[in-house]
């Protein structure tokens, strides 16, 4: 079973700014001539890990990891009092992306991203679709409406009713027929405890769901007051909205990424993205790969994902070795 590369750290970063006040946090490790490979975070509002860089060989790849819109280091940050989502959505998002790979002097790049990264990085290519080389998505998630009330209103409580008692919790029993909705009233509340109180119960389901077996440290990550605070306000923020999407937007114009190789890991028993929307991307995209992993949920260092994920980034780094990468032009802030 393959496995993680060894830590590295980042030889550039800094910060870009996008505009409506925002500026990204981002960072590139690797090799700096190496095949470009921009990675995109869950969430939205989990922010970039350090282990995402270790997904890829840093012999043959650069790794540009950043952090989206007012979550991880970029600024502003969701969990601070007054701060407005309205300039954050999926396709603010996708012209970040794009600003980022020009700023960097990147012709072409892979795209890879879990999750939500799955949703941001299809339409990322949908719209630009010669600016990919290939991708590689784990933990497929297209921000159907079936999908979000799965995950928010019923479909994964009956497999943890338990933490599901938890998560409704802080909501009356006459509200609860719209969860997202009723989310959305108590994050955007002007006190300051019933906002932390909904969020770490927001957060806590999230990280209890995540794992084939249960990981209490994960879970205590997501229950972190700052830390649920960003993930849950701007994961209600875009689920209320349908993430910006028309309704199964992505799957239905999957047409876009013909010629572009594309590679799917998914959990078999993933509670948060259940594997039905793998499928339907994979039958939509019929020369994609699909790997189901069947003893493993949806966190990517389960061993049968990460296995797959980094064999998958190992074909694709001796993929169009006759084109010439170049460093970065920006200068680091």
């Amino acid at each position: 079973m393959r496995t993680f590369y060894p830590e590295t750290n980042p030889y550039m970063e800094g910060f870009l700014d996008v505009g409506d006040g925002n500026s990204l946090h981002w960072e590139i490790s690797g090799n700096p001539t190496g095949k470009p490979v921009v990675f995109l975070h869950g969430g939205p509002g989990a922010g970039s890990k350090p282990e995402y860089r270790r997904l890829f060989d840093p012999r043959f790849y650069s790794v540009i990891l950043f952090d989206q819109r007012n979550c991880g280091q970029s600024v502003p940050h969701a969990s601070e009092a007054g701060v407005d989502l309205s300039a954050n959505t999926t396709w603010h998002l996708v012209a970040d992306i794009e600003r980022l790979r020009e700023s960097l002097g990147i012709e072409r790049w892979m795209v890879a991203g879990g999750s939500w990264g799955v949703t941001l990085a299809l339409a990322y290519a949908q719209k630009h679709p010669d600016r990919v080389t290939e991708m590689i998505l784990r933990g497929i998630f297209t921000a159907r409406r079936a999908e979000l009330l799965w995950a928010f209103q019923e479909g994964a409580s009956w497999l943890f009713p338990d933490h599901w008692e938890d998560f409704v919790a802080p909501i009356p029993l006459d509200e609860r027929h719209d969860l997202l909705g009723a989310y959305q009233r108590r994050l955007s509340h002007p006190d300051r405890d019933t906002r932390i109180e909904a969020a770490v119960a927001w957060g806590r389901w999230e990280g209890t769901i995540l794992t084939l077996l249960p990981d209490p440290e994960l879970v205590q990550t997501f229950s972190q007051d700052d830390y649920a605070a960003a993930i849950a306000r701007i994961e209600n923020h875009y689920f209320v909205q349908g993430a910006f999407l028309e309704e199964g937007q992505l799957i239905n114009e999957a047409a876009k990424l013909s010629g572009i190789p594309v590679v799917l890991v998914q959990g078999r028993y993933d509670a948060v993205c259940p594997a039905r929307t793998a499928w339907d991307l994979h039958r939509a995209l019929p020369d994609s790969e699909l790997f189901i992993v069947d003893d493993a949920g949806h966190a990517f260092d389960q061993p049968g994902i990460l296995h797959h994920l980094i064999e998958a980034s190992d074909r694709f780094a001796t993929r169009n070795l006759n084109h010439t990468w170049r460093a970065p032009t920006v200068q680091p802030m």
